[in-house]
């Protein structure tokens, strides 16, 4: 851990498990899981976004990278992000790599870890297409492995519908094929197994953080 915190980036594609994963990372670090994705649907919801860029989101689209890091700026200066932070799914390209880096240093700090979770592609899409979202208390079940319980209104997100899921791997993946690489010249990249328990696979980073 360098001075003044634990800042970490999570990568991995939809369904890899990285929000789960964040949570309790998060939790046992004292640090902020802060999602783009989070934060833009919650924009969006505020209705802060325009009207053709919440069309895009919601096919899966691209979202302007000033946009994101204009969000991962002013989130990653709060208060409870002094002590550090977990980014989940950002950033997903070199210039997103570079832009951060640069948000960074000019506050004096720097990533301490890059943690990738790996998912063959069949699996990422079950787990994807079968979550489903309680409108009321905003809690993610999965129709196979986390059954909601009876009665629960639920929300099959837009970005979780079949046709939607395929876009966002295959995006993730192109967008992505530079950025591991770039993260691993740096040392700063875990390449981490992401099938198995929840236990299972929060074991492997606590060791990797442990490790490196």
């Amino acid at each position: 851990m360098s001075s003044g915190g634990l800042r970490l980036v999570f990568v991995g594609p939809p369904g890899a498990g990285k929000g789960t994963q964040a949570k309790l990372i998060c939790e046992k670090w004292g640090i902020p899981q802060i999602s783009t994705g989070d934060m833009l649907r919650a924009a969006k919801k505020a209705g802060k976004l325009p009207a053709d860029l919440v069309e895009k989101m919601a096919q899966g689209g691209l979202v302007p990278d000033e946009v994101v890091i204009a969000l991962i700026d002013e989130r990653t200066n709060a208060e409870d992000a002094k002590r550090g932070f977990l980014l989940d799914g950002f950033p997903r390209t070199v210039p997103q790599a570079d832009a951060l880096d640069t948000l960074l240093a000019g506050r004096g700090q720097k990533l301490d870890h890059v943690i990738a979770l790996e998912v063959p592609g069949d699996l990422l899409f079950e787990r994807a297409v079968l979550r489903r979202t309680d409108k009321l208390t905003g809690q993610i079940y999965h129709l196979k492995y986390k059954p909601p319980p009876a009665g629960a209104d639920l929300e099959h997100r837009p970005d979780d519908q079949e046709d939607v899921v395929k876009t966002r791997i295959s995006t993730y993946e192109a967008m992505t094929s530079e950025l591991l690489p770039h993260y691993e010249k740096k040392g700063l990249l875990r390449r981490l197994n992401g099938v198995g328990t929840v236990e299972e696979v929060t074991a492997r980073v606590l060791g990797a953080l442990k490790t490196s």
